[in-house]
Order: C-alpha cells, then structure tokens, then sequence
C-alpha cells in the first residue's frame, strides 16, 4: 500500500466527471488499497478516486462504525428525510459549511468483484455516501454550503465555549 496526493480546491481533475469502472484489475486493487490508506493518514471518513488524481468511479467510506465500504460505480437510486450539519473534506483542508443532505440513503454499486450490492446508510454514512458520489460527477460540497464556509479552528473554538 502507498499514500496518495490528496488533490486540492482548484485542481481541474476535482471538476471531472468520472468513469466506470468495467474491468477489475491488480492495479485497480492496489488504488483501493491506497485510497483506504491516504483516507486514513488524512483522518477522513470517505475519499473518492478524483481527490487521489484517478477519474474512476471509486469511492471508499469509513464513519466509525465498524463497517469499511467500497463503492464501485455507486449510483443513489433512493433518499428519504434530510439532515442538516458541518461538513468538510479533504479536498477543501482547513474549512467547513452548513451542508443539507439526505438523512437516508439506498445506493446501488459494485463490490471488488464487481459484483452488484445494494447499501442503505443513514445519519453519517447517508451524508458520507452523498458526498463522496458528488466527487464523482465533479462536484465539490462547497456548491451546497448554506451561507458560507468556515476555518475548522473558528469551529473548535466554538465548540470549546459550549
């Protein structure tokens, strides 16, 4: 395994749409692999294929809750309620904004073997899986930011106060 670049707010790939993923093979294992690596060394809980330079349909997930998901090719096909809360990304280091998402989510993908798996997530995973399918069609979560985006430290700060 190998840590990966993170691409940053302002990197053209960022605003691509994505590919499908056809054909699994070693070298698109090894990308997996990376992607749950870079993922974690960064502290996040999801990465998609664009933010490590690779316009794929990949998508890798990790909310804490025992559970590592692999999205290949993941497509929403039903959402349900909506919650609203601070969202950030590693693509955007240092920032966060008020994003309204889904509370609940059904998405349809394909799993290393390609082979086709139906997810539901709620809470956390549901804002999670919609996040990271938005970086497939070359969508920052700075486009559904209400008001507008704010410094992490401005956020722990306030937090400290509480």
């Amino acid at each position: 395994m190998a840590l990966r670049h993170v691409r940053t707010m302002g990197d053209e790939i960022l605003y691509k749409k994505c590919k499908t993923v056809n054909l699994m093979t070693p070298r698109t294992l090894q990308l997996i692999e990376d992607m749950f690596e870079t993922m974690y060394e960064n502290c996040g809980v999801g990465l998609a294929a664009p933010q490590v330079g690779i316009l794929k349909q990949i998508v890798v997930i990790d909310v804490d809750d025992g559970n590592q998901y692999l999205l290949i090719n993941p497509e929403i096909i039903e959402e349900e309620g909506s919650q609203t809360g601070h969202e950030g990304c590693l693509s955007v280091p240092g920032k966060s904004g008020i994003v309204t998402r889904p509370q609940r989510v059904k998405v349809k993908a394909l799993d290393e073997n390609l082979e086709e798996f139906i997810l539901e997530g709620e809470g956390m995973l549901a804002r999670a899986i919609c996040h990271e399918c938005d970086h497939l069609k070359g969508e920052l979560y700075v486009s559904h930011v209400e008001g507008e985006l704010m410094d992490v430290e401005d956020l722990e700060e306030e937090g400290d106060e509480e």
